[in-house]
């Protein structure tokens, strides 16, 4: 039987409506994108937003430029794609140790040291000191590019920690009424020590910093004695410190 025609008034299923945007993101299913985006950034950290254009990055990722504007469509989009890309690490690390609240059998210390050196690894195993000083050059003029690089990586960081928090101070193990305040407290009593000093660039005096493992430790240490319980508080007060 034959099938019925199609309404030509009418959108089809599954069809974007007239006039609304794509949703953004990555495009699945092309295995051009990764080497795209890989290129993208490479050329970024080189040569910043401007000295960028779709051409540059098809060539570099061994592909056309009609390629990469199929896949993308414009610059801004390769740039937002590329900073999701870039924060895809740390949320899946930071995800399977957050998770971790869930077990009973695990204290708030392990998990809040498991999560400082999540973030360590992240600085350490990508150009996050880099893309930083990339943002903040680029923000001036364009300020979109901090926003897309805080709403794509650092918030969702946050919210799920805030999330991990809440649910340490339900199960009645730390002590905080605020665990928004306490979220940003935290990421503030590591990056000050293992990021900020090298984005900006102060020279011999970064290299004078304690090492991350004394970092996390100090971090958890106090922490824990502003929200952990009375017992969790001595606990880790008596522990041995990883970093001396």
């Amino acid at each position: 039987m034959a099938a019925p025609k199609h309404d030509a008034t009418q959108p089809r299923p599954g069809a974007r409506p007239k006039g609304a945007r794509a949703r953004p993101g990555r495009p699945a299913g092309n295995n051009a994108s990764p080497a795209i985006l890989q290129a993208a950034k490479q050329l970024f950290l080189e040569a910043g937003f401007d000295g960028v254009n779709l051409e540059r990055v098809g060539e570099l990722a061994g592909v056309t430029r009609q390629t990469v504007y199929n896949l993308f469509g414009n610059k801004e989009a390769v740039f937002r794609s590329m900073v999701e890309l870039h924060w895809d690490e740390i949320a899946r690390d930071s995800e399977a140790v957050l998770s971790t609240s869930l077990d009973p059998s695990l204290g708030p210390a392990a998990i809040l040291h498991g999560f400082g050196e999540a973030i360590v690894r992240f600085i350490d195993g990508t150009e996050q000191v880099a893309f930083t000083r990339l943002v903040i050059m680029e923000s001036r003029q364009r300020p979109w590019i901090a926003e897309e690089f805080y709403r794509l990586g650092k918030q969702p960081l946050l919210e799920g920690f805030v999330g991990c928090l809440r649910r340490l101070n339900e199960a009645g193990v730390i002590a905080c009424r605020h665990p928004e305040v306490a979220a940003h407290q935290f990421f503030g009593l590591i990056q000050e020590f293992v990021i900020w000093p090298h984005v900006m660039a102060i020279g011999p005096a970064a290299k004078a910093m304690p090492p991350p493992a004394l970092v996390i430790d100090e971090a958890v240490l106090t922490f824990l004695s502003r929200y952990g319980m009375p017992k969790t508080a001595q606990d880790v007060s008596a522990a041995p410190r990883r970093g001396v």
